[in-house]
């Protein structure tokens, strides 16, 4: 019998990187086809295109190919730097996943200057030997310009920081129409309770206010209020269709780009102090164990008594700071109160196996020029993890409560890590003789916690807990109840924050019918067929954003670091692969060390101990040792940091 030939032609999308290769994904194939610079042959970031398989015997690890045609086009447009000579212009994408440059005719510049961040809309795509042309459609910002880096980063997510005419009009509307006495027919005068806010000094939108008392049984009845912001955003109209195409606001150093316009998110919907706000309340009865024996969920009236900021609270709490205790000295108690109960949740929180990822995050000043000055760690202190709590908790019950009313809802979702990551976890751990017990399908939150329980403290444990949480899948928005796993959770849901978050929005939607009873069987049907799309948009935006958080942060690290070139600096190895050692300092910035700049002896990749070993002298580099660098270069293009070991350095 004749053996049955491979086939050799697939379709599939292309997704470059950065040097050039990239990675065609086919869902006829397990494998991504690999397709190296030169077979790219003028296809672009996104495009779908077929591709032909070379010899399996060419292969080196997966599948190799290389791209005949290019089916369909992915992108329009371009944004970046614009460059000029006298007759021609080219723009240098922003986006490394689009590595060419566009070349721009002179007759299309339409006034762009050398150094400006731009968009060019693309006029004939590139093929085997000549390059993409275009012509300048948007000029972001000036050579120059501070914030000009951020702005075309964000632009290059197509996200943007201003609104269509109708929709802010719809916002300007509202804010107008403020709070009318036909919105308060059915709803909780709360104006009378201590009620306040605890955010960060920076913030400009408050979506969430606290209360607490103590009950006669000695339980405790939390209040968690939230902006109505579906009491101003109707359905459908511009402000709805805007706010679920954004589906969450971002947040770029000094520069956001939000869901809703400021006359909503900073005025109207924003739970301001001395101010009359409208509001979906929970209050929660709980225990002195934690345990929560009721709820009720309302719409309501507040009144914000404070605004108070995490840092002051947090001296207050930790410190008794006598300045702080005789400010608030009218909600003192209060506050002492709520974090005796946050510290109750948090340790039956610990109990069940949440994790609890305490990463160093990086807080970057950026002066007026938008230059980096300095990069800290920022601290969770007290009224952060009180907050965190309060949300948590309020998160969960109203998740619940949904979940047993069987009704069209948004949960969110993590699931348990997959086999791969798990197999590959518990190698890691094993080389700091850590053992991680449970199979990918028996494995408990609880085991994992007891992982970053053991390296809490230790040098080590900013490494675990990094590679740790990468080892865990990314979480999601569903209409299905399936569980965090992160947090130990059955239900969970985003119900806190509707000013910047799509899905709370929708919940509150949900909410509001069911108070109402508004919900017959048209509306269960509408529901489920909104909340799907609520949760898949949503999904899909959150990754974007975070993407293009994490952009920026490397940018801003990398022009921080040009002013530090030359410099030593103790860090821990927080990366061992086959072309260098990743080194974190104290301040979360990475760097590599190149394989070739060890010198003084060739070494080996050991992957499965995540190591660098000696063949001579047999030294080893390994994940969480300490290690002394020397700043060598930057690239800014790039975002890239070279390190120098500094006893390998050449004087």
């Amino acid at each position: 019998m004749a053996k049955k030939k491979r086939r050799r032609r697939f379709t599939g999308t292309l997704e470059k990187h950065r040097r050039g290769f990239g990675f065609v994904t086919c869902d006829e194939l397990e494998q991504d086809i690999f397709i190296a610079a030169n077979c790219i042959n003028g296809a672009m970031n996104g495009d779908m295109v077929e591709v032909d398989l070379i010899p399996e015997a060419l292969w080196k690890e997966s599948p190799e190919g290389i791209i005949t045609g290019v089916i369909s086009r992915n992108i329009t447009e371009v944004v970046g730097t614009f460059e000029k000579s006298k007759k021609f212009g080219f723009v240098i994408p922003e986006s490394k996943k689009y590595r060419e440059d566009i070349f721009v005719r002179k007759k299309d510049f339409a006034g762009a200057q050398r150094g400006d961040k731009v968009v060019v809309q693309i006029t004939r795509y590139p093929d085997k030997h000549d390059s993409a042309e275009g012509r300048i459609t948007e000029i972001i910002s000036r050579g120059g310009q501070p914030g000009g880096d951020i702005k075309a980063i964000a632009r290059s997510y197509d996200m943007r920081d201003s609104f269509p005419s109708k929709v802010n009009a719809e916002a300007k509307a509202m804010r107008k129409r403020g709070i009318r006495q036909q919105d308060l027919t059915g709803r909780r005068d709360l104006r009378h309770k201590k009620i306040f806010t605890i955010d960060g000094a920076d913030s400009k939108d408050f979506d969430d206010a606290v209360s607490i008392e103590r009950l006669d049984n000695g339980n405790y009845l939390l209040g968690v209020h939230i902006a109505d912001v579906a009491h101003y955003v109707r359905e459908d109209g511009p402000l709805d269709k805007e706010a679920l195409k954004r589906a969450t606001s971002v947040y770029l150093l000094d520069q956001v780009i939000p869901m809703l316009p400021k006359d909503l998110s900073n005025d109207i919907c924003s739970l301001n102090p001395h101010e009359d706000r409208l509001t979906l309340s929970i209050d929660m009865e709980i225990t002195d164990k934690g345990v929560v024996i009721g709820h009720e969920i309302y719409e309501s009236l507040i009144n914000s008594c404070e605004r108070l900021v995490y840092d002051d609270i947090s001296d207050l709490l930790e410190n008794h700071d006598e300045v702080m205790v005789e400010k608030y000295a009218h909600i003192k108690e209060d506050l002492f109160t709520m974090n005796e109960l946050a510290l109750l949740l948090r340790r039956n929180r610990s109990d069940r196996g949440s994790l609890d990822f305490d990463l160093d995050e990086a807080y970057i000043t950026l002066n007026k020029q938008g230059i980096p000055v300095s990069i800290e760690t920022t601290e969770r202190r007290s009224a952060n993890k009180l907050i965190e709590e309060f949300m948590l908790l309020a998160n969960e019950t109203v998740a619940e409560h949904f979940y047993w009313m069987e009704m069209p809802f948004v949960y969110r979702v993590h699931e348990k890590p997959e086999q791969e990551k798990l197999r590959q976890l518990k190698t890691f751990l094993m080389s700091f003789g850590i053992s991680l017990k449970g199979s990918s399908e028996t494995i408990h939150p609880k085991a994992v916690s007891k992982v970053l329980e053991q390296v809490a403290g230790k040098p080590n444990e900013n490494v675990v807990n990094s590679v740790t949480l990468r080892s865990m899948q990314k979480a999601f928005y569903s209409t299905e109840c399936r569980g965090h796993f992160g947090l130990a959770l059955k239900y969970y849901c985003h119900f806190t924050s509707p000013i910047r978050r799509y899905p709370d929005l929708m919940i509150h939607r949900i909410i509001k019918a069911a108070i109402k009873e508004e919900m017959s069987a048209k509306g269960l049907k509408h529901f489920r067929k909104k909340a799907s799309e609520a949760a898949d948009i949503s999904s899909v935006a959150e990754r974007k954003a975070i993407e293009a958080e994490r952009e920026v942060e490397k940018l801003k690290k990398a022009e921080y670091m040009t002013y530090h070139i030359g410099e030593v600096y103790d860090g821990i190895i927080s990366g061992v692969t086959g072309h260098g050692i990743y080194v974190q300092l104290e301040n979360t910035v990475e760097g590599m060390i190149r394989l070739e700049d060890l010198r003084d002896d060739y070494y080996d990749f050991i992957p499965e101990k995540y190591t660098l070993m000696g063949r001579r002298n047999h030294k080893t580099y390994k994940l969480g040792d300490e290690a002394t660098i020397l700043v060598e270069s930057v690239d800014l293009e790039r975002r890239e940091i070279n390190f120098l070991l500094e006893d390998h350095r050449e004087d």
